[in-house]
Formats: structure tokens, C-alpha cells, sequence
């Protein structure tokens, strides 16, 4: 009995650590894109992701107001470049959004 609850617990300890470990990864990820779209729009977005198992399901990358220097074709291709190359792995869809504050 004591050696299935080692067993489960060592287990369990290690699933975590992979969980933990994606965690990181993605926070790194997603603050890699943050700077990256920063830097070539002027505007800090908020980035979010959702992985299961291994694949990166989506991305959603959410601007605190409308981008009028660019036009919104031209940032998309900016959000895609940069969510592909950051995290390294094409995710299944990518949400682009705008936050248009109070009404």
C-alpha cells in the first residue's frame, strides 16, 4: 500500500512539473510577442494562449484600443509573424481583438 501511494505521488509530481514547465514556457512566449508587436506598432497588447496536450490551440492577442497607424490586414500579418515565430509552433487559430473601453 505504501509503495502505490510513492508510486501515485511520484506520478503526480511529475505530471506537475510539465504543467509548471508549460506555464513558463508560455508566459515567456507570450511576453516575447507583447514586446515584438510593442515595438513595431507602438502599442502594448494583452497575449493569452491555450495549450492541450503539446499543441497550441490558440492565441489571442487583444489590444487596449484600435490601431489607427496601421491598417488592420497589415496587423494581422504583424500578430501572426510574431505569434509563429515566438512561440515556435503554428497554433490551430489566432483571435485579434480590440478593446473599446467604456461606452
Amino acid at each position: 500500500m505504501l509503495r502505490l501511494a510513492t508510486i501515485t505521488a511520484a506520478a503526480i509530481g511529475l505530471a506537475a512539473c510539465g504543467l509548471i514547465d508549460a506555464m513558463r514556457d508560455g508566459l515567456k512566449h507570450t511576453r516575447a510577442v507583447e514586446s515584438d508587436l510593442e515595438a513595431s506598432t507602438g502599442v502594448k497588447p494583452n497575449v493569452g494562449f491555450n495549450w492541450n496536450n503539446g499543441q497550441l490551440v490558440m492565441v489571442t492577442v487583444t489590444f487596449p484600443q484600435i490601431v489607427e497607424t496601421r491598417p488592420v490586414r497589415e496587423l494581422a500579418g504583424l500578430v501572426r509573424v510574431s505569434v509563429e515565430k515566438e512561440f515556435a509552433q503554428k497554433p490551430n487559430d489566432i483571435v485579434l481583438g480590440f478593446s473599446l473601453g467604456k461606452s
